[in-house]
């Protein structure tokens, strides 16, 4: 199986073209890492495997996603994500983004 190049990165601001959803990319995987019974139910549109997907805390509420990277474009709104779990994995919000949070042990 190939894979691409992401387009998008840890911290980066996204928005979802179909469900028009904000949301900030928490994690990116190469390829499609998840079940064929999740894809066959949830994936309806059937997006590629074999290119970049990716985990999204979504903006105004608790949700984090698992996203194809062909549903995803630049988000053009800008500023923060209002979602809990924001700040235990980001530093504040910068201009352009998020910065991953540095954990200490």
């Amino acid at each position: 199986m190939a894979t691409s190049q992401a387009l998008f990165s840890i911290g980066q601001l996204v928005h979802h073209k179909r469900f028009e959803y904000r949301g900030v990319i928490l994690d990116v995987d190469p390829v499609f890492q998840g079940t064929d019974e999740w894809y066959g139910q949830m994936a309806k549109s059937r997006p590629p495997k074999d290119k970049p997907w990716y985990h999204v805390i979504v903006n105004d509420g608790v949700s984090k996603t698992y996203v194809a990277e062909q549903n995803l474009e630049t988000d053009v709104v800008g500023g923060p994500i209002d979602h809990p779990e924001v700040r235990l994995w980001f530093e504040p919000f910068k201009s352009n983004g998020y910065n991953i949070r540095v954990r200490k042990n």
